[in-house]
């Protein structure tokens, strides 16, 4: 019987001699215990922000059942990564363009056909995911909400994981079930956290604290806090204007508070410690087929 992740094994193998061009892309997964907490927008605002600093950045919409990253920015994707898993389109031919020349790829049901590809289609997919190793300096894997099989595949297999909640107890607690989820198939996972929609800075300290403490406690964990993003009437106006908050209204407390994040994220005294792996677009696509067994 065809093991469909032999020909993505025997892509990784022929690329072990080789070191990605350029220099390793940062692959980074953006994701939450449950929907609602302003994932996509912080994903979308935090590479803009990133960008502005100098970064190279791709952002790949991985939500399944909501991808939406195109209509925040009020983007017509006409083509996805369905056309890049049937062999329609070039990796290069999906990579679109949004505000500030951000480039993206929409996302759609394509994911959801990855674990299941012919031999094929899934070599064609994971050449044309190598072919842009070193092309970006981040590439920001904005998965679905809470763990589904193709979202923890990401998870799992990126070097690092930025999870996004809110002040609010559902929120808290569901994002705590998804750390320890992971930490326990995988203690190598580096987690950061994001307070999305604080009243202040306080509120911001204090929801972080508590995932900190039961995630110490029961895990043996710290989870090291990105920062906090401030509650702006200013985010749902430009959701409504399909711009990109820190784009539509720069000088807001939202758009601050990114900037802080972002600037924060590049500083390399806070970066978390990594999985003891290969990194790149090589070391994604190795942790992958591990996971694709």
């Amino acid at each position: 019987m065809y093991d469909q992740a032999q020909a993505l094994r025997n892509l990784v193998n022929r690329h072990n001699k080789m070191q990605d061009s350029h220099h390793d892309t940062r692959i980074v997964t953006v994701t939450s215990g449950k929907g609602g907490v302003g994932k996509s927008n912080f994903t979308l605002n935090f590479a803009l922000a990133l960008q502005s600093l100098g970064q190279k950045v791709l952002v790949f919409d991985a939500d399944l059942g909501m991808a939406n990253i195109d209509v925040l920015m009020g983007v017509n994707s006409r083509v996805n990564l369905y056309h890049l898993l049937k062999r329609e389109k070039t990796i290069w031919e999906v990579i679109l363009k949004g505000p500030n020349d951000l480039h993206f790829i929409a996302g759609g049901s394509g994911f959801q056909e990855l674990l299941t590809l012919p031999e094929e289609e899934l070599l064609y997919f994971t050449e044309q995911v190598h072919s842009i190793s070193g092309e970006y300096d981040i590439i920001l894997f904005d998965t679905g909400a809470g763990l589904t099989k193709e979202t923890l595949n990401f998870i799992l297999s990126a070097e690092e994981t930025i999870v996004v909640t809110t002040p609010e107890p559902t929120s808290i607690t569901d994002a705590y079930a998804l750390i320890k989820i992971v930490h326990r198939m995988n203690n190598k996972v580096a987690f950061r956290l994001v307070v999305n929609r604080v009243s202040d800075l306080q509120e911001g300290i204090q929801t972080s604290n508590k995932i900190n403490l039961v995630s110490e406690q029961f895990l043996d964990l710290k989870i090291p806090t990105l920062g906090y993003v401030m509650d702006d009437p200013n985010v749902s106006n430009a959701v409504k204007k399909q711009v990109p908050f820190t784009i539509a209204f720069p000088q807001s407390t939202s758009s601050r508070s990114i900037e802080q994040l972002a600037q924060a994220y590049l500083n390399k005294s806070s970066q978390p410690q990594r999985m003891p792996s290969e990194s790149g677009v090589k070391g994604f696509l190795s942790r992958m087929l591990k996971f694709m067994k």
